[in-house]
């Protein structure tokens, strides 16, 4: 138990211990400009009752999805939640456990990490999963970095409808880990064909494609695998999750690696984070897999029990030989993605992907019609999210909407210059036709007023 001094004897005790004879003198070693001068600019103290009066004002300050509509997306979702998860995870048993280093003290994390794989190489149609990644982006980084591993090449292949946010993250690992980033352009908003083939070559490692991609649009997968066979490069695919209810899961187009971010299965968006990144591959790239796999086995009384299988990470007795220096895995929040997959099962997971793809669809059909509005890639197929032209300035777009209760679509400006004055809108199952027809209204609406040089009069 700590020690804790109350008056000013033991204070002076214990400084005479250490001998000094002030507290100041502790700080003897900083420059006397760098210190303090005076007191803390800091608020009286609060009693509790106006402590929580005090937060409860703060917290009014900010907007969420549950008290407007949402049409932003751009990698976290608003997906519906249903009540199974939180009470599941919401129990002390696994929001305080940790590690299960010792097996026979964790089989119900153990489990539940064991039943998360299994429901991922389902929904993937792949033959491994490991036990989680911290979020979607990091787990594209650890799929380039083993897919130059496994193939002893070290160029990799992005296309620029890749996510710009996963883009980076890739760039920073690649950058060292001796990975050289080929980014190539897709001028229809999809990567064509002819790109593929002249692109890949006998130096690159693996090809990546985000399916559907940043923009929202659906690419062709199969000629994606085409090219990377005729190149001897892997097949990396980024998906999304809830799109896999009514598309084709990359198992079925050969996708050597198929990563995700698992946020929309069952994870609230939290202000951006905590994510859960998926990881998958086929089975003869296990051994090379980061992070760790869950496996199933039988105890000295021959009763199912769950062990640590597999664990890559340069901590453990691999050391130097680490394929990943991965050290944990996102438990919690694959219990909550556990939890949703169960609770939806294979026709609610295609009931959702329907609701996506149909009020999207609507949405954009609405909303090509506004005077000023119009969609970057018409012909495109597209899943919960599209790119649109804007009139004036998307900034000024997002700001007028927010301040009539709606939070409108991603400006992508910043990301992606290139895109013009654009905002990515995305529509999920959570939005209702009167949402939409707000929206549209009030698009309507700015573009009868709006100043194009950028604001409203």
């Amino acid at each position: 138990m700590s020690y804790i001094p109350n008056t000013d004897e033991d204070r002076k005790s214990m400084l005479a211990k250490i001998g000094v004879e002030s507290i100041d003198d502790l700080f003897n070693s900083l420059p006397f400009t760098s210190r303090l001068q005076g007191t803390l600019n800091i608020p009286d103290r609060f009693d509790q009752v106006s402590l929580i009066k005090h937060f409860r004002s703060l917290s009014k300050k900010n907007v969420n999805a549950d008290d407007i509509p949402c049409f932003m997306g751009a990698g976290i979702y608003d997906h519906y939640v249903p009540p199974t998860v939180g009470a599941i995870i919401g129990r002390s048993e696994f929001y305080t456990s940790y590690t299960p280093y010792q097996p026979e003290l964790s089989q119900g994390t153990l489990q539940s990490i064991f039943e998360f794989q299994t429901l991922i190489c389902k929904l993937f149609g792949m033959d491994v999963a490991n036990a989680s990644m911290y979020d979607g982006a990091t787990a594209l980084a650890e799929a380039v970095i083993m897919a130059a591993d496994v193939t002893g090449r070290r160029t990799v292949v992005i296309p620029d409808t890749v996510n710009p946010m996963y883009r980076d993250v890739v760039a920073t690992y690649a950058s060292h880990n001796n990975v050289a980033i080929r980014t190539i352009p897709a001028e229809s908003g999809v990567i064509s064909r002819d790109v593929l083939q002249t692109e890949l070559d006998e130096d690159c490692a693996a090809v990546i494609i985000q399916q559907p991609n940043f923009f929202g649009n659906f690419e062709d997968a199969l000629a994606a695998r085409e090219a990377s066979i005729a190149s001897g490069s892997l097949l990396i695919a980024c998906v999304d999750p809830i799109s896999l209810g009514v598309t084709a899961p990359p198992g079925e187009y050969d996708a050597d690696i198929a990563v995700a971010e698992g946020q929309s299965l069952g994870c609230p968006m939290g202000f951006g984070g905590p994510l859960l990144g998926l990881f998958t591959c086929k089975e003869r790239f296990m051994r090379r897999l980061p992070g760790r796999i869950v496996g199933q086995t039988l105890d000295a009384s021959q009763k199912r029990a769950f062990v640590m299988t597999l664990r890559t990470r340069e901590q453990d007795i691999r050391r130097e030989r680490a394929t990943s220096n991965i050290c944990t895995n996102e438990a919690l929040y694959a219990l909550a993605a556990t939890v949703y997959l169960a609770t939806m099962g294979p026709t609610g997971m295609e009931q959702v992907g329907h609701l996506c793809l149909q009020k999207a669809r609507y949405a954009a059909e609405q909303i090509g019609n506004v005077s000023g509005f119009s969609l970057v890639f018409p012909n495109a197929q597209t899943f919960k999210e599209f790119l649109v032209t804007v009139p004036g300035e998307a900034i000024k777009l997002s700001e007028f909407l927010l301040t009539r209760g709606v939070l409108g679509g991603f400006v992508t400006a910043k990301l992606i210059p290139e895109c013009g004055e654009s905002m990515l809108f995305c529509v999920t199952e959570n939005r209702t036709r009167s949402e939409i027809d707000l929206l549209v209204a009030l698009l309507a609406e700015y573009s009868d007023n709006v100043s194009y040089d950028g604001g409203l009069p």
